[in-house]
């Protein structure tokens, strides 16, 4: 699996690029180098300390935009969604109007953890969210909350925190 061959100009971004001080320009460069030399991939990982997975991501990088591939792109996901669309955070609203009791637990004091574990054990979910989630969803649902608690009659959230009793404010 080799590059192309390349054309003047491109052959001269990639030395460019060789310049660079920002390491992902360079290891790209790097590696593109090596390919046009008809070094394998895995000889080019070898040579240079990475995976040979990474070089065959920069050599299809190249395929696919050419010189533009020596930019590295956001690694933020393009698009992002809720894991708890409107319905199931409604859902979570009726849950936490609960005692977690009603649900076996030995405590009748809500967590985020103890909130994620039970929407989860209801097939909520089809896998156990993070405290993050369970926050923003009830953010979504206009329930302020910040650490002491939800601002809007539910009942009182508490942050599980190492070492701290298990996160239970008494």
């Amino acid at each position: 699996m080799y590059i192309r061959t390349l054309s003047p100009e491109e052959l001269e971004g990639i030395e460019t690029g060789l310049r660079s001080s920002d390491a992902f320009t360079l290891r790209r460069s790097q590696i593109l180098l090596a390919s046009s030399r008809e070094q394998r991939p895995k000889t080019i990982a070898y040579n240079l300390g990475c995976a040979t997975q990474t070089v065959r991501n920069a050599i299809h990088a190249f395929e696919q935009k050419g010189l533009a591939c020596l930019k590295q792109e956001s690694s933020r996901p393009k698009t992002v969604q809720a894991q708890l669309d409107q319905l199931k955070c409604e859902a979570l609203r009726a849950l936490l109007h609960q005692s977690p009791r009603t649900f076996g637990k030995m405590t009748s004091q809500w967590t985020l953890e103890l909130a994620a574990e039970i929407c989860f054990e209801r097939g909520l979910t089809a896998i156990q969210m993070s405290i993050e989630t369970i926050r923003q969803a009830l953010k979504r649902l206009g329930v302020g909350w910040d650490g002491n608690g939800p601002s809007i009659g539910l009942p009182v959230l508490i942050p599980r925190m190492p070492g701290k009793n298990n996160g239970v404010m008494t």
